[in-house]
């Protein structure tokens, strides 16, 4: 990574990641979950400098601070029901989550939905620990824009590669 200087969006948008527990080599894990059989040479600093410039966009930015910011407030039981249980639930239903981490996958086309719908089914690694409950945590949103950002950073991977060949 580069000694550049991030705007306060970018940097508040890192740190609560890492509050709640995700680190940028948690989802470079998940992106080389989903890209190590697609390219037999990759390496966890290919996947972890996708994951960061993923992070550098606005767009994926907001997604992390709103998503983020309704799960706290959800954890301290500040929404008005029903809202309030749908989301300490996590309803299946509700599917609010996941449009917002669909704005992530989009910035990088077509091919991050398909990982992000596998990813979001098999829930390897941080996903895993993001969707147990019994943290007492509220990760209704965070799972689904980790998921989302691994599968952003899949396919600016999977698109740089493309263009190499």
């Amino acid at each position: 990574m580069t000694n550049r200087q991030m705007d306060v969006v970018e940097k508040k948008a890192r740190e609560l990641l890492n509050a709640r527990g995700v680190t940028l080599d948690d989802i470079a894990e998940l992106v080389y979950y989903l890209q190590a059989k697609y390219h037999p040479d990759l390496k966890m600093a290919d996947c972890k400098e996708n994951v960061d410039r993923v992070l550098r966009k606005r767009e994926v930015q907001n997604a992390v601070l709103t998503g983020i910011q309704l799960d706290i407030l959800a954890e301290q039981k500040k929404l008005e029901e029903p809202l309030q249980d749908i989301i300490d639930r996590d309803e299946g239903l509700y599917g609010v989550d996941e449009i917002i981490a669909l704005s992530i996958v989009n910035v990088y086309g077509s091919i991050g939905f398909t990982n992000y719908g596998y990813i979001d089914k098999q829930k390897p690694g941080i996903l895993e620990h993001l969707n147990d409950k019994s943290s007492g945590k509220c990760h209704t949103f965070l799972d689904d824009i980790v998921g989302a950002i691994a599968a952003a950073a899949s396919s600016r991977l999977a698109h740089s590669a493309a263009n190499t060949e």
